[in-house]
């Protein structure tokens, strides 16, 4: 699908859609759209409930005096409560309108916006993008696709003033949402078809964007002493693997630290020893969530050429239950020498991450960690699918992720960690064990205690997306199943708080 952005005239052919404000108040072109078709437009409001509200759609069939094939109606609300997001599901709720109607092309105009505080071409972009993120479908294993739910749209313009603003914003969108897709893609792949070595084959196709890629195979991560990470995937035939992606976009003179993100990446989670039940394990596909995020996040620096130094570390392990499994009683020793009693393999997450966030410290010295993972069916108990659960040592850093949260629409909560807590990891024979004693209560924060242990003192920040990953229903942008979640809000966060800086 192509998109294009010009200024406002009326088109020709294909598919209007034209805005009309909070009270029925219609948008210049609206107005303008009346009087061509002889007062259609305002029959059509005065004969639905149609009033403008945010969110609202109504549509005209072959409109008369016009060449186009429909027109659509888009409420956008009161003018004083307008924002760049209303724009960005407006493009997802106007590309899957149109292509259930089997449209071909669409022209979206946007004007009447001189009261208020959004830019016509910053709103233009984000239609666009909008429209971008909800076109996303995951195919890869279909052998014949469905004509009827087949997409039709070939082509989106996006008419305003300043249109040349508009068109050159939006390639950086484009390269987030590419991003987004890179995401959505890996955390979709089955198991069979994406494990450890997978995985970080696919991560080497980054290099074409400028990333430079290491990948660390489990002799090298033996001699590095990360036997937490080893000992989750020891039960797997696939082998263990961790990935580190640099981006290096900062200028030449730049004496900053580079940014670190890690992401847990369990490609497939049985529970080990301690199995899962039956019904749902085929999810645990997506336990992978926080590596791909990581990695889409990678893709989304480099295409846009974010000004600034970033690491991606991702630990690649599946945890299997086979002969060689770890089993409960077991201890490990970290690369941080620290011991860890695993009194339940399924909390096994932490113990991949425990060795990757040590070695980002370590070898890399960045300026901040931030790590995601799917850790705990604890947050979902907690914060439902609605935000990710937030943990950090910094409250600035902690604020800024979550002011970056709600900018884009992907919102965090942030929990409390304290020493109470830490007390629930103290094991009698080991540094620490790898569950709390406190029974079901706390889960989630007692997973971040155990990870604090080993970012060594480093302004860090967790971010357990078990509820965010996957999703069972559609949104305007977001299609079921893998979404994407936390890389638009990262990306948010480095262009707003260190890009350039």
């Amino acid at each position: 699908m192509k998109f294009a952005f010009s200024e406002i005239s009326l088109p020709k052919r294909g598919s209007l859609a034209i805005a009309v404000f909070a009270d029925k108040k219609l948008s210049p072109t609206a107005a303008e759209v009346d009087k061509v078709t002889g007062g259609a437009v305002g029959r059509a409001i005065e004969n639905s409930r149609f009033t403008g509200k945010k969110g609202n759609t109504l549509e005209i069939l072959s409109p008369a005096n016009m060449e186009v094939s429909r027109i659509v109606l888009f409420g956008l609300g009161d003018k004083d409560e307008l924002a760049l997001r209303d724009f960005e599901n407006l493009g997802g709720s106007l590309l899957k309108k149109l292509n259930a109607a089997g449209a071909k092309n669409l022209t979206v105009i946007l004007d009447g916006f001189d009261d208020t505080a959004v830019k016509e071409s910053d709103a233009a972009a984000q239609v666009a993008f909008g429209a971008k993120l909800a076109s996303y479908r995951f195919t890869k294993f279909k052998s014949e696709l469905d004509k009827d739910a087949e997409p039709t749209l070939q082509k989106i313009t996006v008419e305003c003033k300043s249109s040349a603003a508009a068109r050159k914003a939006f390639p950086d969108l484009e390269a987030i949402a590419d991003g987004v897709f890179l995401t959505r893609d890996l955390v979709s792949e089955p198991a069979n078809s994406l494990y450890p070595e997978s995985f970080a084959e696919r991560c080497k196709e980054l290099t074409s964007l400028g990333i430079e890629v290491e990948i660390l195979n489990e002799a090298k991560m033996k001699r590095l002493g990360m036997g937490a990470l080893l000992g989750v995937g020891q039960g797997s035939i696939r082998e263990s693997r961790l990935v580190v992606m640099k981006w290096n976009g900062a200028p030449a003179k730049s004496t900053k630290k580079p940014l670190a993100f890690v992401g847990k990446g369990v490609c497939f989670d049985t529970g080990g020893i301690s199995l899962k039940p039956g019904p749902g394990m085929e999810e645990m596909k997506w336990d992978m969530g926080g590596a791909g995020t990581v990695t889409g996040l990678m893709k989304a620096l480099a295409g846009r050429k974010a000004k600034v130094n970033a690491i991606g570390v991702i630990g690649l392990v599946e945890n299997m239950p086979d002969g060689n499994a770890q089993r409960p009683g077991d201890i490990v020793t970290s690369m941080s020498g620290q011991t860890i009693e695993i009194l339940n393999t399924d909390a096994e997450g932490r113990l991949v991450l425990a060795d990757a966030l040590w070695y980002t410290q370590d070898k890399y010295d960045p300026e901040l960690i931030v790590d995601l993972a799917t850790l705990t069916g604890a947050i979902i108990i907690s914060l439902g699918h609605e935000n990710a659960g937030l943990f950090s040592n910094n409250d600035e850093l902690a604020d800024q992720i979550f002011a970056s949260g709600k900018d884009v629409g992907e919102g965090v909560w942030r929990l409390p960690m304290q020493k109470e807590y830490a007390k629930q990891i103290d094991s009698p024979i080991a540094d620490m064990q790898n569950i709390g004693s406190g029974g079901r209560g706390a889960g989630s924060i007692v997973a971040a205690e155990f990870l604090q242990k080993f970012v060594n003192g480093k302004p860090w920040a967790h971010l357990d997306i078990a509820g965010m990953a996957w999703s069972k229903k559609d949104t305007p942008t977001v299609p079921k199943g893998g979404t994407g979640y936390g890389v638009r809000l990262l990306d948010n966060f480095v262009k707003t708080y260190h890009e350039g800086k």
